[in-house]
């Protein structure tokens, strides 16, 4: 299997964040592109630590990106890899796009809660994710 940005599904389109993404088998493969500062946080309410509890890896393509942890944080910039543990928050800098890898039970375990909050609170399907 194989995709890129011109033909993977675009499952969020805002002006804030674009994300393309697909499940192929065990592992969710995204592109995501961030526009505008997005504060993620209200969205992990109900999860532990109200913080992200899939791990991620992946490539900044682009930007910076801060990720917060209970004890520490991390900065990966555009041309690193990353392993993003889970008890984390994402802080996504304007400008910054990556290509991210996650297990698919524990990415749509997180999105699902996201999911949740984000309707509540927009009355809208359209959520961001992790």
């Amino acid at each position: 299997m194989h995709g890129s940005k011109k033909n993977l599904p675009t499952t969020l389109n805002a002006k804030e964040v674009v994300f393309q993404e697909i499940e192929w088998g065990d592992i969710h493969v995204a592109f995501e592109a961030y526009h505008e500062p997005l504060d993620i946080r209200p969205f992990f309410e109900g999860l532990p630590d109200r913080r992200c509890q899939c791990p991620h890896w992946g490539y900044v393509v682009k930007g910076r990106m801060k990720i917060e942890y209970a004890d520490r944080e991390e900065i990966v910039e555009a041309g690193e890899v990353y392993y993003i543990s889970p008890g984390h928050v994402p802080v996504m800098q304007p400008g910054t796009e990556i290509v991210e890898f996650s297990p698919t039970d524990d990415y749509r375990k997180t999105s699902e809660v996201v999911q949740r909050n984000f309707e509540a609170m927009h009355g809208s399907s359209e959520a961001p994710a992790s």
